[in-house]
């Protein structure tokens, strides 16, 4: 597996060599844009919105809408000039419980890696990470661009997880909220059972992406005709229903829970 980021983490006076490895994989299937006549691929052109002609390279710039139809452009020496030194550290800046942090804020996580020399050290921060409950907080340039991250024990490894910055969240002012009522205890009582009935143990392994897996299925056997269509049928949804008593509705869910139907498989 190939790093994608070798520097240190410092916090205090302590350094630790470690390289960054990506967690995760993407597995969104990729289409391309076919003439329907011949499938010849079809490519983008650049064009401009004033006259509909296409532009060279050698003729675009850079620019920042800052008001509707109104451009400030960039110039190379001005990004160089705001440029943040790529220096190869993970400067971790505080440490902060984990319950603390909204789930929202975190957006993708590597591992990371010791390197020579840097086993006792990486340890050390791993366990007293996990004793004291919390994950370092730190600013890290990857590539071009800063990011605020946070440093995680996951099992023998260290987790980097890149993070979104506060103001990178869009604010929830303009969305509504539920009517202030509030849910009589019966309903809240019922719903808590239905929830116990349904809470299993967290394996991941057990959840697959059935939208992919099935165009995938559609992929491989219209690519063993040669290309042409094949009959597939759709599976029925299940009508949507006006809920007017939620208690009664709940009092069913419960039932088919107890007795080990389908929503409780799904659950397992």
């Amino acid at each position: 597996m190939r790093s994608v980021w070798k520097g240190t983490i410092s916090f205090g006076l302590v350094s630790i060599p470690v390289g960054l490895y990506r967690a995760t994989k993407e597995e969104e299937l990729s289409f391309r844009l076919l003439r329907k006549a011949d499938l010849s691929p079809v490519n983008y052109k650049r064009v401009a919105e004033a006259d509909g002609k296409e532009v060279p390279w050698d003729q675009i710039v850079k620019g920042y809408e800052y008001e509707k139809g109104k451009f400030v452009v960039l110039q190379e020496e001005d990004f160089k000039r705001v440029d943040i030194e790529a220096t190869q550290t993970v400067d971790i800046i505080h440490f902060v419980k984990v319950e603390e942090i909204n789930p929202i804020f975190f957006q993708k996580p590597y591992y990371m890696e010791a390197q020579k020399g840097g086993d006792k050290a990486y340890a050390l921060l791993r366990e007293a990470l996990r004793k004291t409950e919390k994950v370092g907080i730190a600013k890290v340039v990857i590539r071009t661009r800063q990011y605020l991250a946070a440093i995680k024990p996951r099992d023998e490894l260290l987790v980097l997880e890149l993070m979104h910055f506060a103001d990178e969240l869009v604010a929830t002012d303009e969305l509504r909220a539920p009517a202030k009522t509030k849910p009589s205890s019966q309903e809240v009582g019922i719903a808590g059972q239905l929830i116990e009935n349904m809470t299993a143990t967290w394996k991941p392994e057990e959840y697959a992406d059935d939208y992919r897996n099935a165009l995938l299925k559609l992929i491989r056997a219209k690519a063993k005709k040669g290309g042409k269509s094949i009959e597939t049928v759709a599976e029925k949804k299940p009508k949507a229903t006006n809920i007017i008593d939620l208690v009664e509705v709940l009092k069913q869910s419960v039932k088919e829970t107890q007795k080990g139907g389908k929503r409780s498989k799904k659950a397992a």
